[in-house]
């Protein structure tokens, strides 16, 4: 199996919410602009976002100043088929993993992304009625015609992940998975794990839980916002989504957290938690608010 050479930037730009932040292209493309210059390279994308709308919106922007494509990474995903009413054809959510499909997602997202390749392609769920070889199949000619450099997966379980990583010339390089103080199931289960062991760096999606931390009505959530609070005050910031930011990325896994953002001081201060440090116990102090008891 050959190396890859794949590389994340220590943060990612996810744009799922793109179509909700309400810009115009030149909006768009400043924003761009900025992730890039905070060193935040690695764009991520799916087909499906906002209705297929977000990986347009993006284009529209890099077309407005294309030699940026050559500063960062593009990241899509494909496999889910939503029954969206644009998609009137569709009367019930499924997946497709076909080598048909998977080339023809690829290829709208490129014309969507203006861009002639993509840096990392996705399979952005499990699919039961996965056939790994015709995943394989798909790779490979997607590889060979130059539309796409790397391969990964997005929610796999290990099994999942072991068995199209069989049927493959070349490592996948991530396995994009929700990961954050209220959603650790990743840590027990052996996920991380298999990425530590494989030298691959997961994708850490939903990082702050989609604001559920702040929920003053969870018990969980209220353990955890106590904790995240007075080891904010510890480390010297009064923004705990840093605290949240760095014990993420504490993990030996050395996972890259996605930020989901359009709003830059938040970027910037997901940036800044790269310098925060926690130490053994205040790692384990948010863990245990999460689960409600000690470690054995």
């Amino acid at each position: 199996m050959s190396e890859s050479h794949f590389t994340f930037s220590e943060f990612v730009a996810g744009f799922w919410r793109m179509e909700s932040w309400d810009m115009t292209p030149m909006q768009r493309l400043s924003l761009i602009e900025q992730y890039l210059e905070l060193g935040v390279t690695t764009m991520d994308h799916a087909d499906i976002y906002c209705q297929y709308q977000c990986e347009t919106l993006f284009g529209e922007a890099l077309a407005l100043k294309p030699a940026l494509r050559q500063q960062m990474q593009i990241v899509s995903k494909c496999g889910i088929k939503p029954a969206f009413a644009c998609r009137p054809e569709r009367y019930v959510n499924h997946y497709d993993t076909s080598c048909e499909h998977i080339i023809a997602s690829v290829e709208h997202s490129l014309k969507q992304l203006n861009t002639d390749y993509l840096d990392l392609l996705l399979i952005h769920r499990p699919d039961p009625l996965m056939d790994a070889d015709a995943v394989a199949e798909a790779f490979k000619l997607l590889k060979q015609a130059g539309k796409v450099q790397h391969f990964g997966v997005s929610n796999f379980t290990n099994a999942q992940f072991s068995l199209l990583q069989s049927r493959l010339d070349a490592p996948l390089v991530t396995n994009q998975v929700e990961l954050s103080p209220l959603a650790m199931s990743t840590l027990h289960d052996g996920t991380l794990d298999l990425c530590q062991q494989r030298r691959i760096r997961p994708m850490a999606w939903s990082c702050l839980a989609g604001g559920k931390i702040f929920e003053t009505t969870n018990p969980q959530a209220v353990r955890l916002h106590q904790t995240l609070k007075l080891i904010a005050e510890q480390v010297g910031t009064q923004d705990i989504s840093q605290v949240i930011y760095a014990w993420v990325r504490m993990l030996p896994s050395r996972p890259v957290p996605l930020i989901g953002s359009g709003n830059i001081e938040r970027i910037k201060s997901a940036v800044a938690s790269n310098e925060i440090q926690l130490d053994r116990q205040q790692w384990f102090s948010i863990w245990q608010a999460s689960m409600g008891h000690s470690v054995p």
